[in-house]
């Protein structure tokens, strides 16, 4: 049967489907033909509506004529996945983007991200967290804000896998200083900030105030690499929601964007030095 609701992951194998079809040049029709099924099969597999099995991933490869072993294989273990994550404990009771953040952040090769106002979420204690939660418009009940907070916690699980992916956080300056939930509880952050600093996986860069202006300054980026590049996507908060894009160009886009905002970033250990200089303020 169809999914009634397939997930940003499943939509993205079969929107990596239609894009081999059509570097290939190849219409649905042409496709179904080639693959001996109902052209309707080809769109709802390419919508994610249908799953699809290894062997269908690789026949569909070879009448595309993709050589690209390493992305066939990348697209063979996206089909081959069974096993539902923690998050979908959540399905119904949160927005399905958020859990789709969850489950792109647990299969992401490695993460760079850049916030400007508030902490990277894998990076926030509980207290400040909760502070930021309590700010949304409109306000969440309290049965609301639970279930956010906890969702929050168990993404930070990912930094504590046996092999947790390397992640670059690149934060503004006035994330440090705007203390969401009173000065305590911002103390607190900026001293867990510098814990996570020393992990082996965790890179912490702070764009000063004196760096002046920089690419996309207005809002925050998550990139998330894939195992090859082409699955690579970037996720954007906007007022009306997560967004997910995974286009060639907004990708590569988004790379220089991260490439020479993080250049302007103060060192590892400048940044270090500065967060403890807000904190002793506090």
């Amino acid at each position: 049967m169809p999914r009634t609701a397939p997930t940003a992951r499943q939509r993205r194998l079969g929107t990596e489907l239609r894009k081999m079809r059509e570097h290939a040049g190849m219409n649905v029709a042409q496709a179904a033909q080639q693959l001996g099924v109902d052209r309707t099969r080809i769109s709802n597999t390419e919508a994610g509506r249908f799953g699809v099995s290894e062997e269908r991933v690789r026949a569909l490869a070879a009448i595309y004529s993709c050589g690209d072993k390493a992305y066939v294989d990348a697209l063979v273990d996206m089909a081959l996945e069974r096993v539902q994550g923690w998050w979908a404990e959540y399905r119904g009771k949160l927005s399905a983007s958020a859990l789709d953040l969850a489950e792109l952040e647990h299969h992401a090769v490695s993460m760079r991200t850049v916030q400007t106002m508030h902490m990277p979420g894998l990076l926030q204690t509980e207290d400040y967290a909760k502070a930021v939660f309590a700010t949304a418009v409109p306000e969440p009940t309290d049965v609301q804000l639970r279930r956010r907070l906890s969702r929050r916690l168990k993404r930070r699980d990912v930094l504590d896998r046996d092999d947790p992916p390397p992640c670059r956080f690149i934060i503004h300056e006035a994330a440090l200083r705007v203390a969401f939930g009173g000065p305590k509880i911002a103390l607190g952050q900026l001293e867990h900030m510098l814990e996570a600093s020393e992990r082996d996986n965790v890179t912490v860069r702070v764009i000063p105030f004196s760096a002046g202006g920089f690419p996309n300054a207005g809002s925050s980026v998550l990139y998330t690499s894939g195992p090859v590049h082409q699955l690579d996507t970037v996720q954007l908060d906007t007022p009306a929601g997560v967004m997910f894009l995974d286009g060639e160009t907004h990708l590569a886009n988004y790379r220089r964007i991260l490439d020479r905002t993080e250049e302007l970033a103060l060192t590892p250990e400048a940044t270090r030095d500065l967060i403890h200089a807000v904190a002793q303020r506090l």
